[in-house]
């Protein structure tokens, strides 16, 4: 049997929650795997969106990390203060880790404070606090102008601002208050989806406009004004508002930041087949990451991926332990559900490697998609925990 080794996994998301649980169930008990996160509890952040619009309870869609040291998991509860990724180790809560492998899955920061006045003047649906804010706010809402934004034109769960802003037209309708609404989409991107293709694109922004939805692309917010509701973009454009729902620039984490690891976008680089780091035996996966495409754009940051990224990195971790099995590599395969209200849903599904540009196609809106999003979360909740 091969000398007893350490894991230490950063973040308890999906990267890393599917790194541990996989690395626990292939290894034997003699070696350590140890998780950290910062918070108590998993989100399975793409229900945010039924929590806006109150189809879920914030219990509904959190499990506890708790729970997986009775898996045999180490979990250890705290902010990761620094890396150093040259000797595999972390300072938590002031106490050093080290492993024999690290594998950092810190997924990527939400900063609306970086726009001035943002953070005062609505509310982000990429929290669990933000979507419930929203979904409050939303029961004395019946007129005026609804506004979703994207703050920034590269964000995780690129589908997510077009589901939120055609599940809140939705839910507007269920209440009769429909016709007294305006909806308008400001992305500071030129097109929805744009690294799924063109076509993708197109497709997902006619789902958008068919409901009524203005759209208007590339307009980048500068500030926000909370006491006169007014938005002020780059382009001079201003717009007003009466309920603001967005979703933040993102960030690295600092200490990732800070630890060398990132490059001038801001991300970690790493090999887009193994996830290798440019350190030896440390690996990167998740919102954390960012991987060039022949297109020219980087890998969409999306759950979809971090699980299989994760999958990847565990069964080559088991692998180098164990000299048991196959090397494995992450092909780039992704697919994505597209909410558009009452009980249908698109699927986006393709080779985001694909070149010259990826090779994915769009599932015409049915109800068979929103249930499989529906089996999914059900399944995903149960399966990890």
């Amino acid at each position: 049997m091969s000398r007893s080794k350490t894991i230490l996994i950063l973040g308890g998301g999906v990267g890393g929650l599917v790194t541990a649980v996989t690395l626990r169930k292939q290894l034997p008990r003699s070696h350590r795997i140890i998780l950290v996160d910062k918070a108590r509890e998993h989100l399975f952040q793409p229900s945010l969106l039924w929590l806006m619009t109150g189809d879920r309870r914030p219990e509904q869609i959190v499990r506890s990390l708790d729970g997986l040291n009775k898996k045999g998991i180490e979990v250890i509860r705290g902010t990761v203060e620094s890396i150093d990724a040259e000797h595999r180790s972390a300072v938590v809560n002031g106490k050093t880790y080290t492993g024999d492998f690290m594998v950092i899955a810190l997924g990527a920061e939400l900063a609306p404070e970086s726009i001035p006045g943002l953070p005062e003047a609505g509310h982000s649906f990429y929290t669990l606090e933000g979507a419930a804010a929203l979904q409050k706010a939303l029961q004395g809402f019946g007129a005026g102008r609804l506004v979703v934004l994207t703050a920034a034109p590269a964000y995780k769960c690129p589908a997510a601002p077009y589901e939120a802003a055609m599940l809140l037209e939705a839910d507007l309708r269920k209440r009769k208050v429909r016709e007294q609404v305006q909806i308008d989409l400001y992305a500071a991107e030129p097109g929805p989806m744009g690294v799924a293709g063109p076509a993708v694109s197109a497709a997902v922004r006619g789902m958008v406009e068919a409901k009524g939805i203005s759209y208007h692309p590339e307009h980048q917010i500068a500030s926000v004004d909370p006491q006169n509701k007014k938005l002020h973009f780059a382009n001079g454009v201003e717009a007003e508002f009466d309920l603001l729902a967005y979703v933040p620039p993102h960030l690295a984490p600092r200490a990732v930041r800070e630890a060398g690891l990132v490059n001038e976008a801001g991300w970690i680089p790493v090999d887009r087949s193994t996830l290798q780091t440019r350190f030896e035996g440390v690996f990167a996966l998740g919102d954390i990451t960012t991987i060039p495409l022949k297109m020219g754009k980087p890998l969409p940051k999306a759950g979809v991926f971090a699980h299989g990224q994760a999958e990847v990195v565990a069964n080559n971790l088991v692998r180098a332990i164990t000299g048991k099995g196959q090397p494995t590599t992450f092909t780039g395969y992704g697919e994505c559900f597209v909410e558009i209200g009452e009980g249908r849903a698109a699927l986006g599904a393709g080779n985001f490697y694909g070149e010259p540009t990826p090779q994915v196609q769009m599932k015409a809106p049915s109800r068979r998609w929103h249930l499989g999003k529906v089996l999914f979360e059900k399944h995903w909740l149960w399966r990890w925990f």
